[in-house]
């Protein structure tokens, strides 16, 4: 099973270039940013593509109700991103969020060679993504449910004829009690969304259960075993008590010995 690294995009620029340096040579095969609306995560991504020379850079996820494709190109092309090792991650709430995600597809494949990469919680989206991505993207859930949703996407990939994408999962990564208190705020946070709310009653389970808090860094290998042949890709998400850099590039070190 592959390991890739997240970062908040708002995070300081100093602490995503380090990181992202430091995932590259430490072996990990992807680095992430997500799209928070207040911040660029075109622009926060570029900034670890220029450190990097060989690591995957991927951006999870861009909502196409607020940013369409054309949008999305332009700043791609404009951040000169290295499109050979782009993922391109995006998704949609409801209402419409199935023909906007087939349509915002279908349009980004035509105009940019990335990776395309589908945020996907429920199971029709699930399987769409088979049916049209190159990669999927799970958030927030257990290795049990990502086995589950791996079964929806593959019967959308079969149903298209095509092989099945890449699964990837974000994973909540904290190590230590004060990241933990970060974590289970960031997991209110998310338990007050309406869709997030009905993807937890479908898994019965509390938002803080589908992540990583590991008082101690041995403490991180077994949870992260949980994993194993759920998806292809763990992405840990980080969480840290002060985000700075030295924070994070222990939480990178301490995940990738584990």
């Amino acid at each position: 099973m592959e390991c890739g690294f997240a970062l908040f995009a708002g995070t300081a620029p100093e602490i995503i270039r380090a990181t992202a340096r430091e995932a590259e040579q430490l072996g990990y095969s992807s680095f992430w940013v997500n799209h928070p609306g207040s911040t660029d995560g075109l622009v926060a991504l570029a900034l670890a593509a220029e450190e990097t020379r060989r690591i995957e850079v991927g951006i999870g996820v861009i909502p196409l109700h607020t940013r369409g494709p054309d949008s999305i190109v332009l700043g791609a092309r404009a951040t000169a991103l290295p499109l050979d090792r782009f993922l391109l991650g995006v998704g949609s709430p409801n209402p419409g969020a199935l023909r906007r995600v087939r349509d915002g597809i279908a349009a980004l494949r035509s105009a940019l060679p990335a990776r395309l990469v589908v945020a996907a919680l429920g199971p029709q989206m699930c399987r769409v993504a088979g049916e049209v991505a190159d990669g999927v993207l799970f958030n927030w859930l257990t290795p049990e449910h990502a086995r589950r949703s791996a079964e929806w996407v593959r019967a959308g990939a079969v149903a298209a004829g095509r092989r099945p994408p890449k699964l990837f999962a974000y994973v909540r990564l904290a190590l230590g009690s004060a990241a933990r208190d970060r974590l289970l705020g960031e997991a209110g946070r998310y338990a007050a969304i309406p869709a997030y709310a009905d993807h937890f009653a479908r898994m019965g389970v509390k938002p803080v259960e589908t992540a990583i808090a590991a008082l101690s860094p041995d403490a991180i290998a077994p949870a992260l075993g949980q994993w194993e042949g759920a998806v292809d890709q763990v992405v840990f998400r980080a969480i840290t008590e002060q985000d700075t850099v030295g924070e994070n590039l222990a939480l990178l070190r301490a995940a990738k010995s584990a």
